[in-house]
């Protein structure tokens, strides 16, 4: 025999309606939440709270420790700086720049180098190119070099005291003088020097030879120069 179900208990009919209550509260519940005040909690004042303990117990007192302050050291006391007064007078030395301007036109001074003249030695009468001009001399160079020579022995022929022999008591002989002399540069007789075997032939021959005139000076390659002329004096005492 099949069981016939009530139509009216069948619940199927109603789970559209369950369905939109179950959403008509689900949005009620959600309004409510939304539109709920809410209020900040006061708490009473319940005063200091006070612990009893019992008589016997220790109580730890904490103290709060302050840190060490730190002294600042005090600033250095400065060096007492005295003011000298400067009683010298500086000379102050200006260095200026050494920067040229643009605008600045430089000048570049030209010198002329003379060369240096150069110091002639005293050359021997042997090899002088130019000898000495003895005054009154004239012609070539080997025939004012012999005149030159025929004069200076004219004039110790002359001018020499020939009877000093006699009063030195010299024996008989020829007496040899060997006399230096030098005709510098401005033609004048110096640096006059004799040998002989006695002291008055040797200051007679310088004197004789100091009186000889001024001359033109030698001449080596074309300058003045000093020259050194030997004379040998052969005195014959009879």
């Amino acid at each position: 025999m099949q069981i016939k179900k009530n139509p009216k208990a069948n619940l199927e009919n109603y789970t559209r309606i369950f369905m939109q209550l179950g959403l008509v509260l689900a949005l009620l519940v959600v309004y409510l939440a939304i539109e709920k005040k809410t209020y900040d909690r006061v708490i009473g004042d319940l005063g200091p709270v006070v612990l009893n303990m019992a008589d016997d117990e220790q109580v730890v007192e904490i103290e709060q420790v302050k840190p060490p302050e730190q002294k600042t050291p005090p600033p250095p006391t400065p060096d007492k700086i005295e003011v000298v007064e400067d009683k010298e007078d500086i000379e102050e030395t200006i260095i200026e720049s050494t920067e040229t301007n643009e605008k600045e036109a430089v000048v570049v001074k030209i010198v002329e180098v003379y060369e240096e003249e150069e110091v002639m030695e005293d050359v021997p009468f042997a090899i002088i190119e130019d000898v000495p001009v003895y005054p009154g001399c004239k012609g070539n160079k080997d025939q004012l070099r012999a005149c030159l020579q025929d004069e200076i022995t004219k004039h110790v022929n002359k001018k020499f005291n020939s009877e000093l022999a006699s009063d030195l008591g010299l024996s008989p002989g020829v007496k040899r003088i060997f006399v230096m002399f030098k005709i510098d540069k401005n033609g004048d007789i110096t640096d006059v020097q004799a040998r002989a075997p006695h002291v008055r032939l040797q200051e007679e021959a310088i004197r004789v030879v100091k009186l000889l005139p001024k001359m033109t000076p030698g001449k080596q390659r074309g300058r003045p120069v000093g020259v050194k002329y030997s004379l040998p004096i052969a005195f014959k005492v009879e």
